[in-house]
């Protein structure tokens, strides 16, 4: 059996899968794993929506960036950062009172809720992840999810006080599927000892040499170098562009900027 570093370490983005259903016994087994991971104040600020249903897998391919593989994948699985259940409890438990009498002021969730929030829903997808590789499951992250806010809303169901924060596609490995192993940065770019290290433009060269070398000699954008090509490729792109305007409009809840959400 293979060590948990052993799994980590092979795990790769896996976006092309055996024509197979996730068995029961795995997907109990991958729920889980999710619902052990980590949570602040032990609250499970997240909610997690298992998709299977071949048109909403064929939507979801078109609204995240047009992306044919997750449509085949055999079983998708949406993490929520959730803030809408507490507070429909708090609602149930009368706290608006309870706060008066202490002269507290009730408020909606803050932008503290909504980080916390989300980092439990990644928490609880990257324990699904770690457990599916053990299993033979891959597993690809799509942040696309992030964008079309409306549209997502609409199709999942999503209420206010609540944020697609990951989605993974998951799908057992095909036979005799070749890994490709991605490079990293040297970890002396990124673990630093007692306080931030704010790197030189020498390391920050040497840092990026590999993807320098490695970048196509020739690009639809005329880049020079990888800096450019990922600028233009990345962060002024479309679904860039859209992922950004998506997640301003659902934190404006979070920020008390949109009233009608306000409870």
């Amino acid at each position: 059996m293979n060590t948990t570093i052993e799994i980590i370490n092979n795990r790769v983005s896996l976006r092309r899968y055996e024509e197979k259903p996730i068995s029961k016994d795995h997907l109990n087994l991958l729920i889980e794993s999710a619902i052990k991971a980590p949570t602040a104040g032990n609250m499970m600020m997240y909610s997690i929506i298992k998709i299977t249903n071949e048109d909403t897998k064929e939507k979801l391919s078109m609204t995240c960036d047009n992306q044919p593989f997750i449509k085949n994948a055999p079983l998708i699985l949406l993490f929520v950062a959730d803030m809408h259940k507490w507070y429909k409890y708090f609602e149930i438990s009368d706290v608006k009172k309870i706060a008066k009498d202490n002269n507290k002021e009730f408020t909606s969730p803050g932008i503290n809720d909504f980080m916390l929030a989300v980092n439990d829903a990644l928490i609880a997808a990257q324990n699904v992840v770690i457990a599916a590789e053990s299993l033979g499951i891959g597993s690809c992250y799509i942040g696309d999810i992030m964008e079309n806010y409306e549209i997502h809303k609409s199709l999942l169901n999503l209420p206010d006080y609540t944020f697609p924060a990951a989605m993974l596609t998951l799908g057992y490995y095909p036979e005799n599927y070749k890994k490709t192993f991605r490079d990293r940065f040297d970890e002396k770019y990124v673990v630093f000892d007692e306080k931030y290290k704010d790197l030189s433009n020498n390391d920050i060269v040497d840092m990026f040499k590999n993807k320098e070398n490695n970048m196509p000699k020739t690009n639809i954008f005329n880049a020079d170098n990888f800096g450019q090509l990922l600028f233009m490729r990345k962060i002024s792109s479309d679904f860039a562009i859209e992922m950004n305007r998506s997640i301003n409009k659902n934190i404006k809840f979070f920020t008390g900027e949109n009233k009608k959400g306000e409870r």
